[in-house]
């Protein structure tokens, strides 16, 4: 036989052979039981590979070494251990451990001097400071140590130092002192901060994104928070802030800033769809900075069967530029849902800033030319002048997928015939929404909507101020805007007042599926004693890349054997 037909004829022995061999097992048996200790032990000694009961009789020795380092480390310094190899396949190595009684911490000093030793940063939190009479925990210790030294780090104490480490120990007493004095040193601050001499974007317009001032005692937040808001600015394809803490000069850190400006120009098309105007078809295009000073503008195009809408806008932005903004916009927007046929041509601005509660605010001014139809009712044409105000704010653990947080929102917009507008008019609307998870994985949202029009002569008011509820984000079980006040022939002509609600559950399947149901109720009306609507249904959810998306079918309960399907998706919150 050649060599090589012997190799081919070994192999899949070998093959086999290898494929039969079963790891060795550790077994832990602590009396009395304690979870933490055994699963320390597994730590220490690891893996027993493919050993057999000869090799694990040669190693239970070290094992039973590395089991008692475990059991110090955890406060245990006289434990009794056992071990035996038990024969099988796989064979098992097993260790029987009796801990006896742990050290105890009799004394723990924790202090800090220098700067530092006011600043709350420093103190350690209960979850880690380890108190008199705890069992001896030598990971705690080291955590603690850990923990002084990243918040001297974080609020740039770079000079500090321990002054004593001492951890000592008495087995026999079965007694422990900590004994830590950190002293922080001077603390550092930042410096001027520079930009690139050579950036395409004015300097004044760089310097509006720093938030803080030169000789500002440094925090490690503060370079994050300006590395954030030059990548959120959408001026920039790469962004690094460099506060090296080695080039300071009595102890003030320069922060140098490289930018890379991204591509000026970008386009966007996409194809969606809902329940509530069917497919559309979106595109857009952006011009994400005009000028040195970072002006934008751009344009916006939706086309769906019920709706048709492009748009325009300018932008310039005000200081700090990652809040604030004065927008300029213009569109026009056919659309013909229901009842309702409507052509509007809006003019406007807004100024966009961030308070320091963090609420958005926003002060429009628009003009508004509407000619409509309501039913069968002949073509009227308002024009409005609107002066607005809104106020929204956002909470949330996550922007895509968020697990709690709560959304608020307030608008405000209104009209005078004293000033360039055909009627008088106010129109309010509140919202609010919340999402809480329990457990492992269960979730509830909740929604409310409420809005009111005040004016002198309804009949005038466009049906973008009226008010309509059904739909995928209202009421479901009923068309998109098919609730509301009717007229004589039985057309919906919108209501003066609004209020919704929403009440669902979502049951987690997987990471990405989630079972729903949910309890919706809500109208549009002209008398605050009119009846609401009530839909119940059932969906599912799919945690897609970009956001939710959900399927539902929902019942409408004031219209016996009415079935709808709805399909929506966008964030919760």
């Amino acid at each position: 036989m050649t060599p090589k037909a012997l190799r081919l004829l070994l192999f899949p022995l070998l093959i086999l052979a290898v494929a039969g061999v079963r790891a060795a097992e550790l077994e832990v048996i602590v009396q009395p039981e304690n979870d933490a200790l055994q699963s320390n032990i597994r730590a220490h000694v690891g893996a027993l590979g493919d050993r057999n009961a000869a090799s694990l009789r040669r190693f239970a020795a070290h094992a039973r070494d590395s089991a008692a380092e475990a059991m110090r480390a955890l406060g245990y310094y006289d434990g009794d251990i056992r071990y035996r190899v038990v024969e099988g396949d796989p064979p098992v190595l097993r260790l029987e451990v009796a801990p006896g009684e742990p050290v105890r911490l009799t004394s723990v000093r924790i202090d800090v001097r220098g700067e530092g030793a006011d600043l709350a940063a420093f103190e350690v939190p209960g979850r880690l400071r380890p108190e008199v009479g705890d069992v001896l925990n030598h990971g705690r210790y080291e955590q603690v140590k850990r923990f002084l030294r990243g918040r001297a780090q974080t609020h740039g104490f770079f000079d500090g130092e321990f002054v004593t480490r001492e951890l000592r120990v008495r087995p026999d007493e079965r007694e422990a002192e900590i004994r830590l004095l950190y002293d922080s040193g001077p603390r550092y601050s930042l410096g001027d901060v520079h930009f690139p001499e050579d950036s395409y974007f004015d300097q004044v317009l760089l310097n509006r994104f720093v938030r803080f001032e030169p000789g500002t005692p440094y925090h490690s937040d503060r370079v994050i928070e300006l590395t954030q808001d030059l990548r959120s600015a959408g001026y920039f394809s790469e962004v690094l802030v460099d506060a090296d803490p080695g080039a300071a000069e009595n102890r003030e850190i320069p922060v140098d800033v490289t930018l890379d400006e991204r591509t000026r120009h970008s386009l966007g098309t996409g194809v969606g769809f809902s329940t509530d105007v069917g497919p559309r078809l979106r595109a857009t295009w952006d011009q994400h900075y005009v000028n040195p000073q970072g002006d934008r503008r751009g344009m916006e195009f939706e086309v769906s069967q019920p709706r048709q809408n492009v748009g325009a806008y300018y932008e310039l932005p005000l200081n700090p530029p990652m809040t604030d903004s004065l927008r300029f916009t213009g569109s026009y927007q056919n659309e013909d849902i229901e009842d309702t046929r409507s052509r509007r041509i809006s003019l406007g601005s807004q100024w966009q800033s961030e308070l320091d509660s963090g609420w958005q605010q926003v002060v429009s001014l628009r003009r508004e030319e509407t000619r409509f139809r309501v039913g069968d009712d002949p073509e009227q044409r308002t024009v409005l002048v609107l002066p607005g105000l809104s106020y929204s704010y956002l909470h949330r653990d996550s922007p895509v997928d968020p697990s709690r947080g709560y959304r608020f929102q307030f608008e405000s917009s209104g009209g005078q015939r004293d000033m360039l507008s055909d009627i008088d008019v106010i129109h309010l609307v509140a919202s609010a929404r919340g999402l809480i998870t329990v457990g492992n994985g269960h979730r509830f949202l909740t929604r409310v909507r409420a809005g009111g029009v005040g004016t002198n002569d309804f009949d005038q008011v466009p049906p973008f101020l009226r008010f309509f509820a059904g739909g995928d984000q209202s009421v479901r079980g009923y068309g998109y805007r098919t609730l509301g006040p009717t007229d004589e022939d039985g057309d919906n002509v919108g209501g003066r007042f609004l209020l919704t609600g929403s009440v669902e559950y979502q049951y987690p399947l997987s990471n990405s599926w989630r079972l729903a149901t949910f309890v919706d109720e809500g109208n549009a009306f002209d008398d605050l004693g009119d009846a609401l609507k009530t839909g119940v249904g059932v969906g599912i959810r799919w945690v897609s890349p970009v956001g939710p998306i959900r399927l539902d079918i929902a019942r409408a309960l004031d219209e016996p054997e009415n079935f709808r399907l709805h399909f929506s998706m966008g964030p919760e919150l």
